[in-house]
């Protein structure tokens, strides 16, 4: 189905323009971003994007430039690339600490009817010129999207989809460890976790590797949704893991995975425990989600002083048969459009423009992780938080016998004649 969208000009003029609904697009711009740029003058874009995406060290955020390769794997594979650079102040008894991070979104490779281990196959062919575009822009760690390996199947609550499960040394970890070792380069690995060691249990995990290859350890999500379509609770439970902060070569980093974002708690968590980035591999789709988007770990970043890199895929999966999700909508065969539009939060409350709404895409960022610790001393949300306030708080309120403090007004029930 096509629809006609009316689209203002920069001259306040109307303009039509016929864009597919289902195409992902937003009146055929791939990001808010570029449609921005495209419809405003270039002074009018300049104060728009300083609302909407802040301002680094008090100054526009940095574009870099691609690495001549990435350039090329992107042309030749169609697939979105940017990069940008996150400054610190300099400092007179600390050198630059930075580090390059990439994001990679991406669409499945193959309808989900054909056969599985085929789907599997393509996937990973699709993502090996994405993870060599990473590889020769020098990027240290690298985060894929939750569930990489296979369909977001989780809608369906078909038990069949439970044969992507692999272990977390399994094929889709052994795939990435030689990039890993290819590239010196740190990567988080989300999958379908199935523990073999505690009777074939299913996760949904990240597996650190680190940059010479070795499997540093593993994250399970934390905060299972139980919202539309989002079926998972069918497929694994909550994990068991914590909040683990992984020392690596290059920082130390978190993993908060897709509907974990919506917990402030578990942001604050892996800030404690001493993150430095936090990675957030997600699926979420356009109609639930995307105001919450280019909020929630934007703010994480803020409150906890660290980097966030959010990541999304991309496409409209449809599966072989008609769901329902109890929420009184018609049977339907897909979970809806997944918007892609990764990017990265910094503690200074700057982010990086979006990847595109519906292409693959590879978005590198520099970090100096000098920022985190700058912006505890400019803001002293660490020294002010009153830990010991919510620590009580929250030991009461775990308790069948909690009783909320709630003072009424002794007039508020009071008959008056």
């Amino acid at each position: 189905m096509e629809k006609k969208e009316e689209v203002v000009n920069q001259n306040g003029n109307p303009e039509e323009s016929s864009q597919t609904l289902t195409d992902g697009s937003i009146c055929g711009f791939e990001s808010l971003h570029r449609l921005l740029q495209s419809s405003l003058s270039p002074q009018l874009f300049k104060e728009v994007s300083r609302l909407l995406i802040g301002l680094n060290c008090g100054k526009a955020l940095e574009p870099l430039e691609v690495e001549e390769t990435a350039k090329g794997l992107s042309s030749q594979h169609d697939f979105d690339i940017q990069a940008f650079k996150f400054n610190a102040d300099k400092e007179l008894l600390r050198e630059p600490r930075v580090v390059r991070v990439g994001l990679i979104q991406n669409s499945i490779a193959l309808p989900t009817t054909a056969p599985f281990l085929d789907q599997k196959k393509a996937i990973f062919q699709k993502l090996k010129p994405i993870i060599d575009a990473a590889g020769a822009s020098g990027v240290n760690i690298l985060c894929l999207q939750e569930a990489w390996m296979m369909p977001f199947a989780f809608c369906t609550r078909e038990k069949r989809w439970c044969e992507f499960a692999e272990p977390a040394d399994g094929e889709s970890t052994q795939f990435l460890q030689g990039f890993a070792r290819k590239y010196n380069m740190v990567i988080v690995n989300p999958i379908l976790e199935r523990d073999l060691k505690h009777g074939e249990t299913i996760w949904n995990t990240a597996v650190i590797i680190g940059n010479n290859g070795n499997i540093i350890g593993t994250h399970r999500k934390n905060h299972i949704p139980r919202v539309g379509d989002f079926n998972e609770s069918t497929y694994y439970m909550e994990g068991n893991t914590g909040h683990p902060v992984f020392e690596t070569a290059y920082g130390k980093i978190g993993v908060n995975i897709c509907y974990g974002r919506h917990h402030p708690l578990n942001w604050l968590a892996f800030g404690l425990n001493g993150a430095e980035i936090v990675f957030n591999p997600s699926a979420t789709v356009g109609e639930l989600s995307e105001p919450m988007w280019p909020i929630e770990a934007r703010n994480a970043a803020i409150a906890n002083s660290y980097f966030v890199g959010s990541i999304n895929r991309v496409g409209t999966e449809v599966f072989p048969n008609p769901f329902t999700s109890g929420d009184g909508k018609p049977q339907h065969a897909d979970f809806g459009h997944f918007y892609g539009s990764s990017h990265v939060s910094a503690p200074d409350s700057s982010c990086t423009p979006s990847l595109s709404r519906n292409k693959d895409g590879l978005l590198i960022s520099d970090m100096d992780l000098n920022l985190c610790r700058q912006l505890k001393d400019k803001w002293g949300f660490r020294m002010t938080a009153r830990y010991e306030l919510y620590a009580d708080m929250l030991s009461r309120y775990v308790k069948p016998d909690f009783e909320p403090q709630v003072i009424s007004d002794p007039l508020l029930h009071k008959n008056h004649l």
